[in-house]
């Protein structure tokens, strides 16, 4: 498998943030807030050669679909792809950053 670029983890690994947030999104299945969630579960394309793979697909418990990405910092692409995509598909696009120990959110909807 490729790398990512500049140094990020291969494609289906996690590095840290991503395996919190999962863990976070584990404890609120369990108090039934989400239904279900899948790391790297979808790939989307934004236009010809142009790919968007979220960190995670997760599913309400209302059945809503919420697409959530974990960023330690945020690159210039990488917002620009989920602005993009947030305009093309119906889901809530969620910018998920940890800082101080504290999860902050940021909606792209």
């Amino acid at each position: 498998m490729k790398q990512r670029a500049l140094g990020r983890m291969k494609a289906g690994r996690m590095n840290k943030m991503e395996a919190e947030y999962g863990a976070m999104l584990e404890v609120r299945k369990r108090a039934g807030e989400v239904a279900w969630y899948a790391f790297e579960g979808i790939k989307l394309r934004l236009a010809d050669l142009t790919f968007y793979s979220p960190d995670y697909l997760v599913m309400l418990t209302n059945g809503e679909l919420e697409v959530h990405e974990v960023k330690g910092f945020w690159e210039d692409d990488a917002r620009v792809k989920i602005k993009v995509a947030a305009s093309l598909f119906p889901f809530r696009f969620i910018a998920v950053q940890k800082a101080r120990g504290a999860w902050s959110f940021e909606d792209f909807s």
